[in-house]
């Protein structure tokens, strides 16, 4: 079930694209907890379309490998996804319950044969949603279907910026297609992570490779790594912050704790002046006097010099909008 370019012998289940061979970008986690070692338990984690995970139990004792299909119990019926992690590492990572659904079967050649006919026919069924919305006159936009294995019911996720009365369509696509319907309303981050594409780093987008939870991102991961608030330059493909500013967002923190803040005043040999801006990496201070001229000083050189900082205007200020009957002059 791999790729040519497997080495990890059919172990990535990368047939489908969501592999974790060189090749191929995978939202797998790398297995640090061998089961020679810790034992190989009876939790599984099964991936399905869109990057959907969760965790069954292999109560059959199955011998089951990463990257092997298997047909699991789902809500009413029965779904087919992929073993992305089994043994140790899947207990610590899920919650502690004891009802977790159940593994059914390996799944067979049949099996995986009517996978790949689901996935097929839920083009078609994209089109139709998309045609039958446009008729209504109903303002959302359809991203995606996804049939569940044994088609008792069938998922259409779709975006929206207002409330959208789904009754008509609903009734619509259920003499289309005979079978339980599902809408479900997602954001423009989940949008994205379920089409995928090409970041501006000429990498997969994090969301559609990798990323299992959305973190929020705000505009002060940019000021704090001195970046452009071009909209241009920060915004992804969603058309919102891009994900990425977090993670160097720690190291910048820490190693601004070592220089002086922005728009704070310095007496140096020239005078009184301003921080306008601080370089992290060369661990350089740009300081701007009255007179308009700027000065690169040495981080080693302007830590002597913050102690001797008098600010006691803006002290004062502070002190005078403080809250009523605190630190408040009469």
């Amino acid at each position: 079930m791999a790729c040519g370019t497997c080495t990890s012998g059919g172990g990535c289940g990368c047939s489908t694209g969501d592999g974790g061979c060189a090749t191929c970008p995978s939202v797998q986690v790398h297995d640090w907890l061998p089961a020679s070692i810790y034992g190989a338990g009876d939790l599984v984690e099964v991936a399905f379309k869109g990057r959907r995970k969760a965790t069954y139990r292999n109560a059959r004792s199955l011998p089951i490998t990463t990257g092997d299909y298997v047909v699991v119990a789902a809500d009413s019926g029965i779904d087919c996804g992929y073993v992305t992690m089994a043994g140790e590492l899947v207990r610590l990572r899920s919650k502690k319950a004891t009802n977790y659904p159940v593994i059914l079967r390996v799944a067979h050649l049949k099996d995986i044969e009517r996978h790949e006919a689901n996935r097929k026919a839920e083009e078609e069924a994209i089109r139709f949603s998309r045609h039958s919305a446009k008729r209504l006159k109903l303002k959302m936009k359809v991203v995606d279907a996804e049939w569940q294995f044994d088609r008792k019911r069938i998922s259409f996720f779709f975006t929206a910026e207002k409330r959208v009365e789904l009754g008509q369509l609903v009734r619509t696509l259920a003499r289309r297609f005979h079978t339980r319907i599902d809408l479900k309303r997602i954001n423009d981050r989940e949008e994205t992570a379920r089409i995928g594409g090409i970041g501006s780093c000429g990498r997969e987008l994090c969301c559609s490779s990798w990323m299992q939870k959305f973190k929020p991102v705000n505009t002060h991961a940019a000021k704090n790594q001195n970046l452009p608030l071009n909209p241009a330059r920060i915004t992804g493909k969603c058309g919102r912050l891009k994900c990425c500013l977090n993670y160097e967002l720690e190291h910048y923190m820490s190693a601004l704790k070592k220089f002086p803040r922005i728009s704070s005043r310095l007496k140096t040999e020239n005078g009184l002046g301003t921080v306008q801006k601080v370089d992290i990496f060369k661990n350089l201070v740009w300081v701007q006097y009255p007179d308009g001229n700027w000065e690169a000083m040495a981080l080693k050189a302007v830590q002597p010099l913050t102690k001797k900082v008098a600010d006691r205007p803006r002290k004062a200020q502070r002190m005078r909008k403080g809250p009523r009957g605190k630190n408040r002059k009469k």
